[in-house]
């Protein structure tokens, strides 16, 4: 049973919690901030409920800071519930910016309640759950070079890491951009026998083609305009270690041919030479496009796809890789908390809510960005929304004006038609998407849930 404390005065208060949380939590009940911090380091409990008006002070709010500040210097991943009354909101406000989790507004409703302790919870046990995993890849010596996530496809992808590293076949890694292609390319490097060779990256995508050609094989003194000497390209620079072709599905046909005789003979000629150069470097290519549908289209050659690609490692996006988003999220809110000398600490849930319903077209990248940008712009310790630019641009459908009806209906009947209307709306708007249904709605996934079953809607 997961352990409460109960910071509160009111007896009657008290009573209410100790009785109606009974059953799910083993309650500690504290009614100033001595017996507080005292509960609390002996007991380390996930989650606090703390009444900002505490003695000496019942009326003000100076006890209830100091006992804020305590907790979340001994323990800051706790999860602090303010339970504070309709006109000390400026007051809970400025408590998430200490560091609490969440507020709520007396009178209490125990069922309410309720989901606000459990979501924290869980937001808890993750956070912890993410932390150990960070702290045991980093103790195994950063043994898959910063590539990180613990979902299915991920593992299948560590495995094929491991086992293709020990060896010099050529390797083709496909996915969508910002999956972390070149970072699984120089993870394959460092694992190989050639880990003391270079790691030679070029991105075949990224410069013209009438400079790709001298870029990869080099050139000789006077073979073009402004070729005043010899010069090395990425193959031979590569010697001895590894050339990571990235985009290589942009590579002209031309070059293609080049890179597929090195491929069968292990020989290179620099441009305007015609000396053969023997070159000692393994090929590991990247793209983003569909190889098969680029040979139909006759923009691949297919004997080259078939050489390039004996081992393919295909990286899932982002979206389609479960947990990892949340994984990802903590690990780079904690470097960047850390390099950037910013007291940002976890995500709120309504953050954490837009990062599991959002697509990430840009993929790890781009989570990688927005936690950045995030921690730079949040006010308080807590991570919102609007920190990492998510913009509510998706409103409400406007409703139309409710023609006049002759029948009469109870204020509750017209409540829960209204209500049940209102869901259909939103349902209807996000597509089914009950975690963007939820926050237009402006209520938790579990209410919304309840409110479907009640009507019996179905996403």
């Amino acid at each position: 049973m997961e352990k409460l404390l109960s910071v509160e005065d009111n007896e009657e208060i008290q009573k209410q919690l100790k009785w109606g949380l009974g059953k799910d939590y083993k309650v500690f009940l504290a009614g100033n901030v001595s017996e507080a911090l005292t509960l609390f380091e002996n007991h380390h409990p996930k989650v606090v409920t703390l009444d900002l008006g505490l003695p000496p002070d019942p009326d003000g709010s100076v006890e209830g800071f100091r006992c804020l500040e305590a907790i979340m210097q001994q323990a800051p991943r706790t999860k602090v519930v303010v339970l504070t009354g309709n006109e000390e909101r400026e007051s809970a406000l400025r408590a998430i910016r200490m560091g609490a989790y969440d507020y709520y507004a007396k009178p209490i409703n125990l069922d309410e309640l309720r989901v606000i302790l459990s979501r924290a919870i869980n937001l808890f046990d993750l956070e912890e759950e993410n932390r150990q995993l960070h702290t045991s890849l980093s103790n195994g010596g950063g043994e898959l070079q910063g590539i990180f996530g613990q979902c299915p496809k991920m593992v299948d992808v560590f495995n094929t890491i491991k086992k293709v590293s020990s060896s010099d076949v050529p390797v083709l890694i496909t996915g969508e951009s910002g999956t972390g292609k070149e970072m699984v390319a120089s993870a394959i490097h460092k694992k190989s026998l050639r880990k003391n060779g270079p790691f030679i990256p070029i991105n075949c995508g990224a410069i013209p083609e009438n400079l790709l050609e001298s870029e990869l094989f080099g050139h000789e003194k006077g073979s073009f305009t402004g070729a005043h000497g010899r010069v090395q390209g990425k193959f031979e620079y590569a010697h001895g270690g590894t050339l990571f072709l990235d985009e290589i599905g942009e590579m002209p046909m031309s070059l293609q041919v080049k890179v597929l005789r090195f491929l069968q003979e292990k020989v290179i000629q620099r441009v305007g030479g015609r000396d053969n150069i023997d070159v000692d470097a393994r090929i590991i290519s990247a793209t983003n496009i569909d190889a098969h549908q680029a040979i139909e289209d006759g923009t691949f050659r297919e004997d080259l796809f078939y050489r390039i690609g004996v081992v393919t490692i295909n990286l899932p996006p982002l979206r389609e890789r479960d947990k990892d988003i949340f994984f990802l999220a903590h690990l780079f809110l904690r470097r960047f908390s850390e390099t950037l000398n910013k007291r940002a600490r976890s995500f709120s849930m309504a953050a954490l809510n837009r990062m599991e319903g959002y697509s990430w077209p840009g993929n790890v990248r781009e989570l990688e960005n927005r936690v950045k940008r995030a921690v730079i712009m949040a006010e308080s310790s807590i991570i919102e929304p609007r920190d990492m630019d998510f913009v509510d641009s998706e409103k409400m459908p406007e409703t139309k004006p409710r023609e006049l009806s002759s029948e009469i209906l109870t204020l509750k009947e017209a409540k829960e038609r209204v209500e049940k209307e209102m869901v259909i709306a939103a349902l209807e708007k996000q597509k089914g998407n009950v975690v963007k249904t939820a926050e237009v709605l402006g209520i938790s996934r579990p209410t919304l849930y309840d409110l479907m079953k009640k009507h019996g809607l179905q996403p």
